[in-house]
């Protein structure tokens, strides 16, 4: 039987968890400063005036640098709670990390064939 009670702590964490953003924005809507001039319209206000156009290009280089750190920082997340409890679960949960490490290796060589490592 499906019991709506037992779901009270699950609707209170989800109220509170949407409130408090909304109301962030809200307070700091109504007590931030709201001055617009010239300087506060320009590209950059560090106090220097622009030279030429805020829109650069940058190599894809960069990004696809930055892609490859996001998935080896992310395994370093997957791997870390199975390394704890590494001795409780047991042969077949080492056969799975080693099949996602062995995908990633692949995907590490893939990157490093076609220069996506290379910086310059």
């Amino acid at each position: 039987m499906f019991l709506l009670y037992e779901y009270d702590i699950f609707w209170a964490f989800l109220i509170i968890s949407s409130a408090i953003p909304v109301l962030a924005f809200l307070i700091s809507g109504v007590l931030s400063p709201i001055r617009k001039g010239p300087e506060k319209l320009s590209s950059y206000e560090s106090g220097i005036e622009p030279i030429g156009d805020a829109w650069l290009q940058f190599r894809i280089r960069y990004y696809m640098f930055a892609l490859v750190f996001v998935v080896f920082d992310v395994e370093t997340v997957f791997l870390y709670p199975w390394a704890m409890s590494f001795d409780v679960l047991g042969v077949s949960a080492f056969i799975e990390v080693f099949i996602f490490v062995l995908i990633l290796i692949l995907g590490l060589v893939y990157a490093w064939r076609k220069g996506a490592l290379e910086w310059s």
